[in-house]
């Protein structure tokens, strides 16, 4: 089987959208007010017999924009200093427009018409992504307005727990809360996650749909 036809494998798998896990870390929870501080995209892929994986990561720190509202107790709970002298950071504009092409030319890839989100309370994240994108008048936004997949709601489904780190204790996905509340980190385990159940499912005969 060649790459185009894994690429048809998942366009076929998700009606043409190209699932990619956001992982936002935030001075809050506003989205409209408050900064974002690092941002990670999970582009997935599947391989020739449907077996969804992690293709890539991207991951930035942000930073945060004008006039953006940090709280206090948001940077306690992450454990980011926004202004360490050390840290690499770009702008958010900048950021949003770099990985909105990387999943713009990964739809391309896989033969998908648009990206939808997957994440761990993907509201949230999905709210901030949004909000990014028309602070910043960026026009090619790739994700789906509104739609995402919600691993909260799958891995309460498939496992009985909705917390992201007791999710993947029961999925048996190594999880270091040392590590949790990166961008980067969080992402990578919400993509593990979301594969592990989508892959499961097919393993059950839930996919392709019987005839």
């Amino acid at each position: 089987m060649t790459d185009s036809d894994n690429a048809s494998l998942l366009a076929n798998r998700f009606r043409t959208y190209l699932p990619v896990v956001i992982d936002v870390e935030t001075g809050g929870f506003n989205s409209s007010t408050d900064a974002i501080l690092e941002v990670a995209a999970v582009i997935l892929a599947m391989d020739e017999v449907g077996t969804l994986a992690i293709d890539q990561t991207y991951f930035h720190r942000v930073i945060p924009f004008e006039g953006a509202n940090i709280e206090e107790a948001a940077l306690k709970f992450t454990g980011i200093d926004p202004y360490h002298p050390l840290r690499i950071a770009r702008a958010e504009k900048e950021v949003f427009q770099t990985m909105f092409k990387l999943v713009r030319d990964a739809m391309k890839s896989n033969g998908c018409k648009r990206a939808i989100l997957v994440g761990h309370n993907a509201h949230f994240d999905h709210g901030f992504i949004n909000a990014a994108s028309e602070r910043h008048k960026l026009k090619r936004n790739p994700f789906h307005p509104f739609s995402s997949f919600d691993t909260a709601s799958l891995s309460g489904l498939a496992y009985g727990q909705t917390v992201l780190s007791r999710a993947c204790e029961v999925a048996r996905i190594e999880f270091d809360d040392r590590q949790a509340h990166s961008a980067r980190y969080d992402a990578e385990k919400t993509a593990e996650l979301f594969c592990g159940i989508v892959n499961r499912w097919k393993e059950l005969g839930g996919w392709p749909i019987p005839h």
